[in-house]
C-alpha cells in the first residue's frame, strides 16, 4: 500500500452532526488513521458545532452550506470544485472517497476526475425509496437516475450488503461493491443496563421495556413501533416505550404518544446506557441501507425485532438471536412484537446470542476489507500488471 497513503473523504454528514451515517463514516476515519493513512475530512460546517474542530486524528477542510429544508440542523454543502482543486493540487490525495451524492460530492467528483485523482463512492442513503414517504412518489424514477449518473463517475461504489448491490445494479449502477458495517461492543454493552434510569422510566425490574432509537423522520416508520407497542401493552399493561432520537417528526411523535418516554438526542455512553437499560428493540424501517442501531442494540443484549432485510436480513437468525417479519408485513410485526413482550423474561439465551454475534463484527474487518478493494483498483496496479478485480475482497 506504498501509494495508498493519503485519502480524502467527501461528505455532507459528519459529526457533530448524529445519524447513521455521520456515525459510520467518524468509525472509518478512525481505523483509517490506525492504520498510518493520512486523513482529510472535506463537509460543510454544521449550524450548531457540539465540539471543536481541533484535536481530532484527522484534518479538516470545512466549507459553506445551506440548510435542508425542515431540517435546519443539518446542512447541505455548496458547490467547491475550485477549492478542492487548489487544495488537492498543494497537497494531493491517493484517492478520494465520496459518502454523499450533493452539490458538494459533485464538485469533488468533477475536481478529482479533472487531477486524475481515484476516485471511490459509497452508498448510505435510499433516497430512491425516501421519495414516497415525503409525497413525491413520481420523482423516484428521477432519482434513481440522478443517483445513477454520480456513483458510475467514479471506479467503484460500495455499498453494505449483497440485497442491495443487486438492487443498484438493476438500477444501472455498475462497478459495485460491498463494504459492510461493524459495531463497537466496547461502547454498546449489555453491563451499561440501569436500573435507575429504568425507574425513571416507570419500568420496574420485571416490567417489559421496548426501544427505538432513530431520526424521528418519516421514513423511519416509527407510528408502527409505538402501534406495535401499544398492542403489547394490551396483554401487558406494565410494558412501556423508550423513544430515543431527535429529528423533523419528533414534536409529532410526542402529540401521537404521549406516554411514552421521549428522550431526545443521546450520545455515546449515555445512548449506551439508554439501548442496554431496555429489554426489547422494535425497528420498523423499510428504506434502510443497512440500519446501524439494529448492530448496536444487538451488541447491548436486547431482543431484536425487525424486516428482514438490510443489517437484520444479513444477521439475525429468526428465533435464535433476535426476530424479523416479511419487510412490509404490519399485522406480523404487532403479533410478533406482543409475543415478544409476552416471553421477554424467557430470552435470554437469544439476547446472549445477539450480542455474540456483534461481537463477531468489528470495524477493523471492515476497513481490512475495504483497503483491499481500493488496492485491487486498476489506478493502484504496478505499471505493466494486468489489474485485480475489483471488489474482490467485498464480493467474497
Amino acid at each position: 500500500m506504498r501509494r495508498m497513503r493519503r485519502l480524502c473523504l467527501v461528505t455532507e454528514t459528519f459529526p457533530p452532526e448524529v445519524n447513521g451515517v455521520a456515525m459510520t463514516l467518524q468509525r472509518l476515519c478512525r481505523e483509517w488513521v490506525r492504520r498510518g493513512i493520512e486523513v482529510q475530512v472535506v463537509r460543510p460546517r454544521q449550524a450548531r458545532e457540539r465540539e471543536a474542530g481541533g484535536g481530532r486524528p484527522w484534518e479538516e477542510l470545512q466549507v459553506g452550506g445551506f440548510p435542508i429544508p425542515e431540517y435546519p440542523e443539518a446542512r447541505i454543502g455548496a458547490w467547491a470544485c475550485g477549492r478542492l482543486r487548489r487544495a488537492w493540487g498543494e497537497r494531493r490525495p491517493d484517492w478520494v472517497h465520496i459518502a454523499t451524492e450533493g452539490l458538494l460530492g459533485w464538485s469533488a467528483r468533477r475536481a478529482a476526475q479533472g487531477l486524475g485523482i481515484p476516485l471511490v463512492t459509497s452508498f448510505h442513503t435510499n433516497f430512491h425509496d425516501y421519495a414516497q414517504h415525503y409525497g413525491v412518489g413520481l420523482l423516484r424514477p428521477v432519482v434513481a437516475a440522478y443517483l445513477r449518473a454520480f456513483h458510475n463517475g467514479g471506479s467503484l461504489c460500495l455499498v453494505p450488503d449483497e440485497e442491495l448491490r443487486q438492487e443498484l445494479e438493476a438500477l444501472g449502477i455498475r462497478r459495485t461493491g460491498r463494504m459492510g458495517r461493524g459495531v463497537d461492543v466496547g461502547l454498546f454493552d449489555p453491563a451499561r443496563r440501569d436500573p435507575e434510569l429504568r425507574r425513571s422510566w416507570g419500568a420496574g425490574p420485571e416490567d417489559p421495556v421496548v426501544v427505538h432509537v432513530s431520526r424521528a423522520a418519516a421514513e423511519k416508520n416509527i407510528p408502527l413501533v409505538i402501534e406495535a407497542w401499544r398492542a403489547c401493552r394490551q396483554r401487558h399493561p406494565r410494558c412501556r416505550l423508550v423513544l430515543v432520537g431527535g429529528g423533523p417528526e419528533e414534536a409529532a411523535l410526542r402529540r401521537m404518544c404521549p406516554e411514552a418516554v421521549h428522550a431526545g438526542m443521546r450520545f455515546d455512553e449515555d445512548l449506551a446506557r439508554h439501548y442496554a437499560s431496555g429489554d426489547l428493540f422494535f425497528f420498523a424501517s423499510e428504506t434502510e441501507t443497512y440500519g446501524n442501531v439494529v448492530m448496536e442494540a444487538m451488541a447491548s443484549g436486547l431482543a431484536v425485532l425487525a424486516y428482514d432485510y438490510a443489517a437484520a436480513g444479513q444477521h439475525i437468525r429468526n428465533g435464535a438471536n433476535g426476530f424479523t417479519v416479511a419487510k412490509g408485513d404490519r399485522e406480523a410485526f404487532c403479533r410478533r412484537g406482543v409475543e415478544l413482550a409476552w416471553e421477554v423474561r424467557a430470552l435470554d439465551r437469544l439476547r446472549q446470542e445477539a450480542r455474540a454475534t456483534a461481537a463477531g463484527l468489528p470495524w477493523s474487518g471492515v476497513v481490512d476489507a475495504y483497503l483491499g478493494d481500493v488496492a485491487a483498483l486498476p489506478a493502484f496496479q504496478p505499471a505493466g500488471d494486468e489489474p485485480e478485480a475489483t471488489a474482490s475482497a467485498s464480493a467474497a
